[in-house]
């Protein structure tokens, strides 16, 4: 075996009479039965014995019979009983005596193994050899390797065959004059054609991929042929080898031939193996050049193609272009045709407003707050509450001439709908004076309606009217409701919405054009109308769009009024105190300085520009690094930083104001109603409650009692006719601040804020004048409300009872517009009036005082409002601070006190209180000393 094949077999010991076993020898055919095919198929390649004529017609089967008469060749191994014994040593199997013929059959073998002569690539290294490692791996196994001298590759084989028949493939030829070849091709020779055609297939392919060595299966190459396999096989690659190589399917039935399959296909699996085997330079060409043409071919695919994106692209935006913009032609042609319409049905209203307002006509509130977007989704959770806390309009039924239609931006509930039609039913019994009068029909006249588009935008936060707009059953109900009849709208904060429902309803809008509510609704728009009215303003600049104007008017607002200690930033179109930031001065280093230079000048000198030029110039300087290092936000909720106010103030805009130089300030808010033919009307006036921050707004007193009522009024009507001047209807709100001048003590009435809108105030004054019966004049700043009826008119004489004016006193009322609890929630209204019946919180209809509460919202219900209603103003301070700790204990717990602003509201009230203690106890030394100094005189 190892002259014929360098097959060194390993030296057995000898075997002794103790550890030699018993073999069996077996006997019996070693060929199976063969198929008869031609007789010229046999002669093709193989030798066979001579057959005669009459053998070839009688077949093989004549043959089996006499095996004697085939001469056959000796075979190379003679069948024999093998013997196995133990292993002495696990080492390699040592070589025999013929070693140098093993050295120059291994020399050989390595000058095949060139890459010149496998028609390589020169330059490319040959694949390594097995490590010594792979060797000691299979030493302890007790199969018998091949130990070939070209077996030193990857693929040499670890173990003895398991065929009976194989032969190796060395450098991908076999070996046709070896003993094992010989062996098998004269098994199989009578399908010696077939063979040799997948012989030669597998050949190639191992001559490819240059595998240096290969253990051919017999059996499993004669199945693959008998199956047919590889004439109806599917194709696949095998001369790829980029990367990677990836062997089709006839590749792989002929890999699996092998018995060194799994070395095998892992070699010719390696990247860049096929171009070290047989036509590898041509192969390299072939792919390098199917890449670059790849390339080519890719890239000017991309390049087409993003061509074609890129024209499809402008041409789809430009449809869409096209498409938006006869949306938005269409769009502007119907709100103009709208605000036309809208125009000539407030023309027809100014007109005949005298005869509507005093005969039968329908009032559509739409509690719309008209938002912009941004201002909407920062309002989450609380936007629809908002838009349904003025309930008290409801209270215009009142009038026997008027129906209300209230469209609500959700379903009321039940409970909300009857408490305030049980309001609205006792409005006789108020009159009266008895509780037990009979039900006042009026609340027959009130119709609540939802928009049913409602539940379509949960997520949107859309105003009302953008709601009502999109709800054409809702519109159509209301259409049915008005027809026949004189109806307009009274809404909220204007939107263009508002034009689109009246032109669909066909009525006209109390209040002004959206484009006019956006120009003076905002602080710079409110300044520009309170100059043309003529009214004192604060010392300030509007219309602030940039940073480098914020720092110069700042500087020369300083510069001007050293007096000022704090300076207000508001943000144009920002509501409730919100977009207001504010800034000390006393942190400018050259502020001491400044003050000194003035006191240099004589006062006629220090207004001319050269006197303050020097001080204007050091406040330049410092007035970047003082804003941003003490300048702060007053709702650190909205906006956190000073940096996102700045933003946020440049981008819309705003205003400069002082802060009034004192300590003692009081804000005003007065309710006006600019009617259509012209009348402005003073409908309610307060003095503001605030929060911690000094600026939000909680509430209001009832009347107000801060300013001169006869100067206060001249003061809103000139407002109000400059609204008018400029097209600005309907019902609206001024805020004042009033203070006395720290050097002449005088008291200075400033005009801050315009508000176009129905204001909470106006609807909370409305319903505390519907269940007391009372009256308010803004003239004399009095809340008047009739006497308890102690004496019935039958007992008295006629003339008596006709002569006798009904007598009135005085009132005060404390109103909370926006009070806020989250442990209000988990208490229905009905749990809640309980409770406050029984803690004494309640409306007296006799006596026209106690407690009345605005509800707000059926789901929530987290928000609410409150009125109290008493003889003087202490009383009515000290009751509603009662009914707050009184709400706030009965629905709280150690643990769970929520989130609420009645702490901030009762310290706001304490103050008052403290306030107006002090100012009576001063009003009473004053008439101590008035009286004491006219009895010295007389």
């Amino acid at each position: 075996m190892y002259q014929n094949y360098a097959i060194q077999f390993p030296e057995l010991p000898k075997r002794t009479a103790n550890t030699m076993p018993t073999q069996k020898v077996v006997t019996g055919r070693t060929v199976g039965p063969l198929a008869i095919v031609p007789g010229g198929v046999l002669n093709n390649l193989f030798l066979a014995p001579p057959l005669s004529e009459e053998d070839m017609k009688a077949g093989l089967a004549s043959l089996l019979e006499r095996p004697s008469d085939l001469s056959l060749p000796e075979a190379a191994v003679l069948p024999k009983a093998v013997q196995l014994h133990q292993r002495e040593d696990g080492g390699l199997p040592k070589m025999g005596s013929s070693e140098k013929a093993c050295k120059r059959r291994r020399a050989l073998v390595r000058r095949k193994a060139t890459p010149e002569a496998q028609g390589q690539m020169p330059g490319t290294r040959p694949p390594s050899a097995i490590s010594d490692k792979r060797a000691e791996v299979h030493k302890g196994t007790r199969l018998l390797p091949l130990t070939c001298p070209s077996l030193s590759a990857p693929t040499a084989p670890t173990a003895t065959p398991n065929s009976k028949f194989p032969f190796v493939i060395l450098d991908g030829r076999a070996d046709r004059l070896g003993s094992d070849f010989l062996r098998f091709r004269e098994h199989y020779c009578l399908c010696a054609g077939s063979l040799e055609d997948a012989l030669g297939r597998l050949e190639l392919l191992l001559r490819r991929f240059a595998v240096p060595m290969a253990l051919v299966s017999g059996e499993r190459l004669v199945d693959l042929v008998q199956s047919g396999a590889l004439e109806f096989g599917g194709h696949g690659g095998g001369g790829g080898g980029g990367h990677g190589c990836r062997l089709g399917e006839r590749e792989s039935r002929l890999l699996r031939t092998l018995e060194n399959e799994e070395e095998v296909r892992e070699l010719a699996l390696q990247p860049g193996r096929r171009y070290w085997g047989e036509g590898g330079r041509r192969a390299a060409a072939v792919r390098v050049q199917a890449c670059w043409r790849r390339h080519r071919a890719r890239a000017a695919y991309l390049a087409q193609r993003l061509s074609r994106w890129a024209a499809g692209t402008i041409a789809l935006s430009w449809l869409m272009h096209a498409q938006m913009s006869r949306v938005r032609t269409a769009l502007r042609e119907r709100r103009l045709r709208a605000l036309h319409a809208c125009r000539q049905r407030a023309k027809y209203l100014a007109e005949n407003w005298k005869h509507i307002s005093t005969s039968r006509r329908t009032i559509i509130h739409i509690p719309s707050l008209g938002f912009t977007q941004e201002q909407r989704f920062s309002l989450w959770g609380m936007f629809n509450i908002m838009q349904n806390s003025q309930m008290g309009r409801l209270c215009d039924v009142l009038d026997e001439n008027v129906e209300v239609i209230y469209v609500a931006p959700k379903p009321l509930g039940e409970d909300l709908s009857h408490y305030y039609t049980r309001l609205l039913s006792l409005h006789q019994a108020v009159q009266l004076g008895n509780p037990d009068a009979p039900r006042d029909p009026c609340a027959t006249r009130v119709t609540f309606l939802t928009p049913e588009a409602w539940q379509y935008f949960p997520t949107h936060n859309m105003c009302l009217s953008t709601i009502l707009w999109h709800s054409p059953r809702t519109l159509r109900r209301i259409r049915h409701l008005i027809q026949g009849r004189e109806a307009y709208i009274v809404g909220g904060v204007p939107h263009a919405d508002d034009l689109l429902v009246a032109q669909e309803l066909g009525v006209p809008v109390l209040g002004p054009e959206p484009p006019v509510a956006r120009l003076y609704g905002t602080k710079s728009g409110g300044r520009r109308v309170f100059a043309s009215a003529g009214v004192p303003v604060p010392p300030g600049q509007r219309d602030i769009y940039t940073l480098q104007q914020l720092h110069e008017t700042l500087a020369h607002l300083i510069t001007d009024h050293l007096d000022v200690q704090r300076w207000l930033f508001k943000m144009d179109g920002e509501l409730g105190g919100r977009g207001t930031a504010s800034c000390e001065v006393c942190h400018l280093g050259s502020l001491e300085w400044a003050q000194q230079q003035r006191a240099r000048h004589q006062p006629q000198h220090w207004n001319t520009e050269w006197a303050k030029e020097e001080v204007l110039n050091r406040f330049l300087e410092e007035v970047p690094q003082l804003l941003a290092r003490h300048a702060q936000p007053t709702n650190t909720g909205v906006f956190p930083t000073w940096a996102q106010f700045l933003e946020q103030f440049l981008r819309h805009g705003g205003v400069v104001e002082a802060y009034p130089p004192s300590e003692s300030v009081t804000c005003l808010t007065v309710d006006l109603l600019v009617e259509p033919a012209g009348e402005v009307r003073v409908l309610s006036c307060g003095d503001q409650l605030h929060g911690p921050n000094g600026l939000e707004v909680l509430g209001s007193t009832v009347p107000q009692t801060s300013v001169c009522p006869e100067a206060l009024h001249q003061l809103c009507t000139r407002v109000g006719r400059a609204c008018l001047d400029r097209g600005i209807l309907g019902y609206l709100s001024v805020d004042l601040v009033t203070f006395l001048q720290p050097g002449t003590m005088e008291q200075q009435v400033w005009a801050i804020d315009l508000d176009l809108g129905y204001s909470n105030q106006l609807a909370m004054t409305q319903l505390t004048l519907a269940m007391s019966g009372g009256t308010l004049d803004c003239r004399t700043s009095r809340l008047e409300v009739p006497l308890p009826v102690r004496q019935t008119k039958a007992s008295l004489p006629k003339h008596k009872a006709k002569a006798q004016p009904t007598p009135v006193t005085s009132r005060y009322a404390v109103i909370g517009s926006r009070l806020l609890h989250t442990n209000l929630s988990m208490v229905h209204y009905s749990v809640f009036f309980q409770m406050c019946k029984a803690q004494g919180i309640g409306f007296d209809i006799k006596e026209r005082q106690g407690t009345l509460f605005g509800l707000h919202d059926s789901a929530e219900r987290y928000s609410l409002a409150m009125v109290t209603v008493c003889e003087d103003l202490e009383g009515s301070l000290m009751t509603f601070a009662r009914n707050l700790a009184v709400i706030h204990q009965e629905i709280s717990a150690p643990n769970m006190q929520g989130v609420s602003n009645f702490k901030d509201l009762i310290k706001e009230i304490e103050g008052v209180l403290g306030l107006t203690i002090q100012n009576k106890t001063q009003e009473r030394k004053e008439d101590q000393t008035d009286a004491l100094t006219g009895s010295d005189q007389d």
